[in-house]
């Protein structure tokens, strides 16, 4: 049964704080804290203001005043804090119009799952996505008008091999050799674990975690799947969860989608299925991978905007180093059984209907999970409601096609600015039922440009100066 006001008075019975949450337009929680003693049944109902120029995507200074609604049902206690704290999210409100706020990510999260049952559809969507990351030792990173530079480090680091270390115990692990391998090779575990406890504690269930592909720290935990608005929730805690714990063990957590040169980035793979009277809709025996009609449909629609999608899934410069052709990281627009080198893919682990589901591996975990869920939901119902044929599947490696074959299939965008481009080009699926507006969408476009694009454009890459000093 969800909390309700007097459910979480009574979990507040034994904390000194409470810690109110939510998300800002590129997906980071912010908070601000308030003794347990204010909390009240009234404070509820009221909602507490707060200065919404000071966050990202969200009002100027004129019309900075903003409000937010406590959500009961997300309360937890958070074992990081030392103080005994509580934890809600929050949802974000004009206190003039007492409307929910139209940038507010989580709200539009709720606006998708409002939609898909205005559509008759499905009653509800399920998702699972497996956000990789990495934990370092050692991080560094800075620069100016004559200097830019960043250095990571890894007990297990590769190129530690050979390194003084006073001892080197050695079994670091090679390029493209982590996926599986025990302590001690692994170094991980136990902090993994911890995650993985801590998670639990927060009312997020698990059900997997292991090391990644890549060498110095790559890691997965899995999520156990839920509902849209719940699950982007989740990420936000799981998150939260994953660099702390790592803090609190000497470590430092990164969800950055390519850190190292080289070696695997790291992606958010995202399964999903649409659900009605506890019927898995996206099952069908006879079908091709065991899907339905309506599956392939869906598909169709995430092919279609998938360069639009990705703005929204894969919305960081440093996500088009991962999303290169010839690689590990899926470019390929296509759908296949089984096959990773597609950008869906449809699992065949288990036979039981209950667990078909479709899987977009172009995102990554850099992304803002309530707008790039939200997005996918969108585009998938745009696929059903027109009918959009996604052609036929590709059961084989994409990457080793002779060049003649491989030019008939098309490949994601290579750059944020292109992904912004297809965006402001294809964004009509998006607004339908006011899930999105343009204004959230032209605000977001605006301050990828300006704060992400443009500096990156203008600023000479170290690796310049390696091709072009001599010129």
């Amino acid at each position: 049964m969800p909390k309700t006001a007097a459910d979480v008075l009574k979990m507040a019975a034994d904390v000194q704080m409470v810690d109110l949450r939510f998300t800002d337009l590129p997906g980071v929680w912010q908070h601000f804290s308030i003794p347990a003693r204010a909390l009240s049944e009234e404070l509820f109902e009221d909602g507490i203001g707060f200065d919404g120029s000071s966050i990202r995507g969200f009002k100027e200074i004129h019309e900075s005043d903003m409000m937010l609604l406590l959500d009961p049902d997300s309360a937890f206690i958070d074992p990081i804090y030392e103080v005994p704290t509580l934890v809600l999210v929050c949802n974000v409100y004009d206190p003039v119009t007492r409307e929910p706020y139209i940038r507010d990510p989580r709200y539009i999260a709720a606006r998708a799952e409002a939609y898909l049952q205005q559509t008759g559809i499905a009653q509800v969507s399920y998702w699972g996505p497996e956000a990789e990351f990495f934990l370092f030792s050692d991080v560094r990173y800075g620069g100016g008008a004559n200097s830019a530079f960043y250095y990571l480090d890894s007990a297990e680091g590769w190129w530690n091999s050979g390194s003084e270390l006073g001892p080197n115990l050695g079994r670091q692990i090679p390029p493209k050799r982590g996926y599986f391998p025990c302590p001690p090779a692994d170094t991980l575990q136990d902090v993994r674990s911890k995650i993985v406890l801590a998670l639990e504690g927060v009312g997020v269930p698990i059900e997997v975690h292991h090391h990644e592909v890549a060498t110095a720290g790559q890691c997965e935990i899995d999520m156990r799947f839920g509902a849209l608005t719940r699950m982007g929730d989740s990420i936000q805690k799981y998150k939260y969860m994953v660099k702390n714990v790592a803090r609190q063990n000497g470590l430092t957590a990164t969800f950055m989608p390519k850190p190292l040169f080289e070696d695997n980035g790291s992606g958010m793979h995202v399964h999903q299925s649409l659900w009605s009277n506890g019927k898995n809709l996206f099952y069908d025996e006879g079908g091709y991978g065991q899907i339905s009609d309506l599956a392939r449909y869906y598909i169709g629609g995430l092919l279609k905007h998938a360069p639009a999608l990705l703005a929204l899934a894969a919305p960081t410069t440093n996500s088009y180093r991962r999303l290169v052709p010839g690689f590990e990281a899926p470019v390929n627009l296509a759908y296949s059984q089984r096959n990773r080198s597609a950008v869906v893919r449809i699992p065949v682990y288990s036979k039981s209907p209950k667990a078909k589901r479709i899987e977009f591996r172009a995102p990554d975990p850099s992304c803002n999970p309530y707008l790039c869920f939200a997005a996918l939901l969108m585009a998938g119902l745009d696929g059903i409601q027109n009918r959009i044929d996604p052609g036929e599947p590709m059961d084989k490696d994409l990457y080793s096609l002779p060049p003649e074959q491989a030019r008939l299939i098309k490949q994601v965008p290579g750059s944020l600015e292109a992904v912004l481009e297809a965006l402001e080009a294809d964004h009509e699926f998006l607004l339908r039922g006011d899930v999105f507006t343009e204004d959230l969408l032209d605000t977001y476009i605006a301050y990828k440009r300006e704060v992400e694009v443009n500096p990156i454009r203008m600023r000479p890459h170290p690796h310049e100066f390696t091709l072009y000093y001599d010129v």
